[in-house]
């Protein structure tokens, strides 16, 4: 059965007979402090903030926004680049500023 998780039991250990269901939301929080912890993270570092980077950085690296999109189970690729798309809009302003100086465009960036 899906449960459409994000964080599934192991395939091998069965829960009412089934495998991957539901884990206790308990030991996934002491899973992350656990990690967390070794990682030199703060406190204060969630999960979602580790999503966020890696599509943050999935974007930067021209990775399919499609693609982005569908690994962070957002509901479309338009919410991901809405909520994303604008640091890499931004971040794509300084190449294309130092391009057009090189070549004496600055004047129209």
């Amino acid at each position: 059965m899906d449960h459409d998780l994000v964080f599934a039991r192991d395939g091998f250990k069965l829960y009412r007979g089934e495998a991957g269901g539901p884990q206790d939301p308990e030991k996934v929080s002491a899973r992350w402090r656990t990690a967390r912890n070794r990682l030199h993270l703060p406190e204060s570092f969630r999960l979602h903030d580790w999503q966020a980077s890696k599509i943050t950085n999935d974007l930067d690296n021209h990775e399919n926004p499609v693609e982005v999109s569908a690994n962070a189970r957002h509901h479309s690729p338009g919410h991901t680049m809405a909520r994303y798309g604008r640091r890499r809009a931004e971040g794509a302003k300084k190449p294309a500023a130092s391009s057009a100086a090189r070549i004496g465009l600055s004047s129209l960036v």
